[in-house]
């Protein structure tokens, strides 16, 4: 049984907490099947986002906007999967409709449904970074992450690695994303981390603003994550060089419920 209450309380206290096993070998190869699906070509959503990984290994070299480039198992990350319907089942599974309920008051959408790839062979190493910023172009910061290991995460396959505590100083920038070396060198954060290597269907709670990271996989198999960004529906897409982006609704609020109970 997920202790839901006891996973929220040290995410609140640390910017992360170990949710523990919440889906089955089955619905992982499911998964593991749609994925290669996605990234093979077998099966198509109009406005998918797609990234591959980069050639020589460095993450600041990863090909941008670039989208669909043929068959590969390569790609990076794969977003907007809540288009697809398997991920979307993942993503609407009633513990993390519980966790969100906790957390986020009202109606809540999702910024990104997204899948993270370690390929068995190269990738990259992910560096120091926040989910957050000006970078994400938000009227307010969302906070709530929720990782999925659909395949083995062992330390050195690629594990989500975190700063515990870093999400209480805010954003390291106001732009966010890659945390600056100085500052990463200042804390200590390389000597400080705390590896959370997973089993597949493990799941684990992520504070956008906590400092994280992971390396590359060096198991000779693959690892696939699958993150969620929850959030607010009231939060507003603010960027002017395109139409604003619109959110995929999942959890509703029901009628006489209490949002911040657990």
């Amino acid at each position: 049984m997920t202790d839901v209450a006891a996973a929220l309380e040290h995410y609140q206290q640390h910017g992360y907490a170990r949710l523990g096993p919440v889906f089955d070998e089955p619905t992982l190869i499911g998964l593991r099947e749609r994925a290669d699906d996605l990234m093979l070509g077998r099966v198509v959503y109009p406005g998918l986002f797609f990234q591959l990984d980069a050639a020589s290994g460095k993450y600041e070299d990863a090909p941008i906007g670039m989208g669909w480039q043929g068959p590969s198992l390569q790609y990076r990350k794969l977003e907007k999967l809540e288009k697809d319907e398997r991920f979307l089942a993942a993503l609407s599974h009633p513990i993390f409709e519980q966790i969100v309920r906790a957390r986020i008051p009202g109606d809540a959408v999702i910024y990104r449904a997204i899948l993270f790839n370690k390929a068995a062979v190269g990738g990259s190493d992910i560096p120091w970074h926040q989910d957050g910023g000006k970078l994400w172009g938000l009227s307010q910061d969302p906070e709530l992450q929720i990782w999925l290991a659909i395949d083995d995460a062992p330390l050195d396959g690629g594990c989500i690695e975190v700063l515990p505590d870093s999400h209480r100083d805010g954003l390291a920038t106001p732009l966010g994303g890659v945390v600056p070396a100085q500052r990463v060198l200042a804390v200590q954060a390389d000597a400080r981390k705390v590896a959370l290597p997973a089993k597949a269907g493990e799941c684990i709670l992520i504070h956008n603003q906590v400092w994280h990271r992971s390396g590359k996989t060096l198991t000779g198999q693959r690892r696939l994550g699958f993150s969620i960004c929850y959030m607010s529906a009231q939060t507003r897409c603010l960027r002017k060089k395109r139409a604003p982006r619109e959110f995929f609704p999942v959890f509703r609020e029901r009628p006489g419920t209490d949002s911040s109970m657990v």
